[in-house]
């Protein structure tokens, strides 16, 4: 499975392909991360989302620690190889460390970046302590 899962994905200079995660119901956009081979793989293997953090140069997988897991119910690849679209089941109803539904909560209104989404969970909730 390995080599026939990885053919056609267009890994970049740093070894990573751009991954969206996107809600199966709603098919709102979630978050943005990015995987390497390694997490690819372990996200087809066990059908939960893996990623590859570039700050803390390590695997992880969503809600190791927040418990806010992303069941896979799809993955696809976009036509050039150089993007992954994971269609997702968001345990919690929470993607983004900040405890809101989407990692995608400003808008542009009004010459400014303004909040749209209010948070759901406290990230101390969520992690003990403030998280990043």
């Amino acid at each position: 499975m390995s080599q026939a899962l990885l053919e056609g994905v267009k890994f970049d200079a740093n070894g990573l392909v751009c991954t969206i995660a996107q809600d199966a119901q709603t098919l709102r956009v979630l978050m943005v991360a990015w995987m390497n081979a390694e997490a690819l793989q372990k996200t087809a293997e066990t059908g939960f989302a893996h990623y590859y953090s570039r700050s803390r140069k390590k695997q992880w997988m969503k809600g190791e620690e927040s418990g806010h897991t992303q069941k896979v119910c799809e993955l696809r690849l976009d036509c050039d190889g150089d993007a992954v679209v994971m269609l997702i089941e968001q345990a919690g109803g929470i993607a983004c460390h900040t405890g809101r539904e989407s990692c995608f909560y400003r808008v542009w209104r009004d010459g400014a970046w303004q909040t749209a989404d209010a948070v759901l969970k406290s990230e101390t909730e969520i992690y003990g302590k403030p998280h990043g």
